[in-house]
This record gives structure tokens, C-alpha cells and sequence, in this order.
């Protein structure tokens, strides 16, 4: 089980980098007709699928708070991530947006006095110094986009840890369906407002959003699903490398050496606290 764990956690990766590439490529359609279609196609794919196990569609009434709060700070992430993916550097979007486990750690400790582990110290310091070399003064990118990476980093941090407290209380293709459904429900009034009729190229590339984003996100439910966080959850990093490989060769952008060096602490500061943070026992 660790193994596909491990497999679906990197596929996920990489198709979450394909995602990027591909809002980067429709960057001149509306945020919220380019959203639409991220999550349309997740409702057409979780729906059949949901009817034919006999689950509920939207999940149980004593779910909905629950369920609510990670669709809602899931399309924060979601906007803030489209926003940044179509105006900066893959690369250093997917480096900022990685920051989540480490602003989860460190909120943790700030507002709900949870204890840090001695490693996690060094390991934030790192990571953080990491997102300063990326949003150096030198950066490549534009300023406001890394902010809203860095926003995405932290709407994501507050998903995942909501995805993890609903682990058993839901089934995992139902929380998918609530989240595309509630974020199809609130970009369609924005969507009809700036509507742009997309060409065959552009239509394409939104069913690619769609299709990348809806697979992407099936595989790393099932990753945390098939083996402890704890175990799998380095792998996720392999992102910044399939996002620099891709930025490189299909939208020709160039890797800065801060980024480069961010990068590298980002993904130093995780081995860190894989290798030296207690593991789940289960």
C-alpha cells in the first residue's frame, strides 16, 4: 500500500504542474471561467461514480459545516493559485505553495499553543528563508502573483488539515464532489459577468485544466488515503521539479539561481522534518 501511496502522491504532483502550465497557457481567459471548468469536469467525473456506489452525493447534514469550510478555504486556495499560475514562474508558485505543511506547523503553535518538535525549528527557518531567496529582489516573477502563491500556501495548509480531522467522516470522492460543486456554484455568477466564448485551442486547454486538475486531486486524496502522512507526504515535493522542468521546456522560462537555491531549502527543510520528526505509528 505504501508504494502506490508513493506512486499516486507523484503522479499527483506531476499532474498539478501540467495544471499550472496549462492556466499559464489560457493566462488571457477570465480567473473565474478558467476555475469553472478546473471543477465542471471534476462534477462530471465524481457524479456517476458516487451514484453507481450508492453514496451520498453531497454528503450527510452533520457533515455540511465541515464540509463547507474545506470547500470554501479550498476555493481560496484554488483562485489564489490560478491567479499566481498565470502571471509568474512555475517554478517559484509551486515552491511558495509548498510552504503549507510548514505554516500549518507554525500557526499550529502561534493561536493553538500546540508544541513545536525541536526539529521543526531549524526546519521553518529554513523553509521560510527558502521563500525569501525566491522573492528576492532579483526575482523573476512579479511580487503580488508570489503573494498569492503564498496565500494558495496557506488556504492550502488550512484545507489539508480539515481534509485530515474528515478523514473517516466522509467518503473521499464525496468531498470532492462538494468542493467542485460549491466552487462551480460560486464562479458561475463571475464566469456569466466576463464571459469569454473560448476558441477550440483555448476550449481544449480548459478541458485539460479540468482533466489534470480533477485527476490530480483523486490521486492525492487516495495517496494520504493508501499510507500515513507522514510517509508519502515528502514525495509532493517532487512538484517543484516537474514545475521547473515543464516551465523550462514549454513556456521557456528561465530558472534563476535563487530560485533555484530556494527551491533546494524548501525541499531541505521537508527531508529535514521527514527524517527527524516522530512517525505516525499507524
Amino acid at each position: 500500500m505504501k508504494q502506490k501511496g508513493i506512486l499516486l502522491m507523484l503522479l499527483s504532483a506531476l499532474l498539478f504542474s501540467a495544471m499550472q502550465i496549462v492556466i499559464n497557457l489560457t493566462g488571457d481567459l477570465p480567473l473565474m471561467e478558467q476555475v469553472f471548468f478546473r471543477n465542471i469536469v471534476s462534477v462530471l467525473l465524481c457524479y456517476p461514480i458516487l451514484k453507481r456506489k450508492g453514496l451520498s452525493i453531497f454528503g450527510e447534514k452533520h457533515q455540511q459545516p465541515l464540509l463547507f469550510m474545506r470547500s470554501g478555504f479550498g476555493l481560496l486556495g484554488l483562485v489564489s493559485l490560478f491567479y499566481a499560475a498565470s502571471r509568474a514562474n512555475q517554478a517559484d508558485i509551486t515552491i511558495l505553495s509548498k510552504l503549507s505543511p510548514f505554516l500549518v506547523t507554525l500557526f499550529a503553535y502561534l493561536f493553538l499553543k500546540e508544541k513545536i518538535a525541536r526539529i521543526q525549528i531549524p526546519a521553518l527557518i529554513i523553509a521560510f528563508g527558502g521563500a525569501f531567496l525566491v522573492a528576492n529582489p532579483a526575482f523573476q516573477s512579479n511580487l503580488f502573483p508570489l503573494f498569492m502563491a503564498f496565500l494558495c500556501a496557506i488556504f492550502s495548509g488550512i484545507t489539508f488539515t480539515l481534509l485530515a480531522y474528515s478523514k473517516d467522516k466522509a467518503d473521499v470522492i464525496t468531498v470532492i464532489m462538494h468542493f467542485s460543486s460549491f466552487c462551480v456554484a460560486v464562479s458561475i455568477p463571475f464566469m456569466v459577468m466576463n464571459f469569454v466564448v473560448p476558441d477550440l485551442k483555448e476550449f481544449v486547454f480548459l478541458t485539460l485544466i479540468g482533466l489534470f486538475g480533477s485527476f490530480g486531486q483523486i490521486a492525492l486524496t487516495y495517496a494520504y488515503r493508501m499510507a500515513p502522512a507522514s510517509e508519502v507526504s515528502i514525495y509532493n515535493y517532487s512538484g517543484i521539479v516537474f514545475s521547473m522542468i515543464m516551465g523550462y521546456f514549454i513556456l521557456g522560462e528561465a530558472i534563476s539561481h535563487t530560485s533555484f537555491l530556494g527551491g533546494a531549502l524548501v525541499v531541505l527543510a521537508s527531508l529535514l522534518t521527514y527524517r527527524y520528526s516522530p512517525q505516525d505509528a499507524n
